[in-house]
């Protein structure tokens, strides 16, 4: 009886892990589909974390289909160094926006002025 249930859990695990693995795979490829195609840079910043994500799924998926748990120690500090990635791309655009609304404000006076005088 033990043994026809493990059998079982061996073959459920195995299904499990093999859908996994094509979701992610599906999923990587539509998130690299938008990383090419974003309009704005915060769009492929959220691709990027993303990609993030799931490189965590794969490398957990791998980890429980080799039986070396290791991996999943991996996978978490990709998850930090991600997450500390995706505050530095932030913070990159929210300092670049600032910078090119003080250059529209310094430049509008300078086209203001030119469009009264002529």
């Amino acid at each position: 009886m033990s043994e026809t249930i493990s059998h079982l859990a061996d073959g459920f695990l195995s299904l499990s892990l093999t859908l996994t693995l094509g979701m992610l795979s599906l999923a990587f490829l539509m998130v690299v589909v938008r990383i090419m195609r974003g309009p704005t840079l915060p769009d492929r910043i959220i691709g990027l974390d993303l990609l993030v994500g799931i490189a965590m799924g794969f490398i957990a998926a791998m980890g429980i289909l080799s039986g070396i748990y290791l991996y999943l120690d991996i996978a978490i500090a990709l998850g930090l160094v991600g997450f500390l990635a995706t505050v530095a791309f932030a913070r990159f655009v929210i300092r670049r926006g600032q910078m090119g609304d003080a250059a529209v404000k310094a430049q509008a006076p300078r086209t203001a002025g030119k469009t009264e005088q002529t």
